[in-house]
């Protein structure tokens, strides 16, 4: 089964794997790819449940998303690749460096932790959207993605999201709250070797900058970076964004 995905760059580029928040498909990092895709191969994919890829009935858990991420780039012919993820996608990357690090030559984990939330929260989502669709959640997940002043300042923006969010299917949305409600690698993260980078926004609700600042200790030689934003640092702060994965990608 593959995920759906799209590659831009030169394809003998090394390769950068890019991997979607909870409620977002392969657009969300339209900011950053014509910039990484100079540098890079860029491979974005929709998420399982999510976007154009298929949709399986859940629970999901994270490893069975990362095991999807490593199916595309054995289809894809590629060894090890740099990998960057927000939010959720950010935790498939922790468990590909916990579990599969020979896959990766850096990691960028943005707006996301080895934990996030908690069960009872995540299962009051789960049980929102069942009872009445993605819709029922859409205005809390905008107002955590963004701060008021960016909505107020880039209404398009937040609208191209808001839909991408609406577009989501139930099943693949709850499926995936699972697998965030039900990962923790807290412990595991300290043995991570392959070299990280951490992005946070300082005005991030749902994943704290003492958070990020935290999982960042907690992994050895670990930097993190603290952007102008919520939750969706990548879109709020798209060229601050950018420029720190570069920077740390090439250094």
């Amino acid at each position: 089964m593959t995920m759906h995905h799209r590659s831009d760059g030169p394809a003998g580029a090394p390769a950068l794997m890019l991997s979607c928040s909870l409620g977002t498909d392969l657009g969300l990092w339209d900011p950053q790819v014509p910039a990484l895709a100079r540098r890079f191969r860029v491979v974005r994919y929709d998420t399982r449940g999510h976007g154009a890829s298929p949709v399986t009935p859940g629970p999901y858990d994270v490893a069975l998303l990362a095991r999807d991420a490593l199916a595309l780039l054995d289809e894809l012919g590629i060894a090890q690749a740099d990998f960057c993820g927000l939010s959720l996608g950010g935790q498939v990357g922790l468990w590909l460096a916990v579990h599969a690090p020979q896959r990766l030559r850096r990691l960028v984990v943005a707006n996301t932790g080895p934990r996030i939330g908690t069960v009872d929260a995540w299962n009051a989502r789960i049980a929102a959207v069942r009872r009445g669709g993605v819709a029922a959640v859409a205005d809390g997940a905008v107002a955590r993605w963004f701060t008021p002043e960016f909505r107020a300042r880039a209404p398009a923006e937040v609208d191209r999201l808001r839909r991408m969010l609406l577009a989501t299917p139930a099943e693949g949305y709850v499926g995936a709250c699972a697998a965030v409600r039900d990962l923790d690698l807290r412990d595991a993260v300290a043995g991570i070797r392959v070299p990280t980078l951490v992005v946070t926004g300082s005005a991030d609700v749902a994943t704290s900058p003492a958070d990020a600042h935290a999982l960042a200790g907690a992994i050895p030689g670990a930097r993190c970076v603290e952007l102008p934003a919520a939750h969706l640092s990548n879109i709020e702060a798209p060229a601050e964004f950018t420029d720190a994965v570069i920077e740390f990608l090439t250094a």
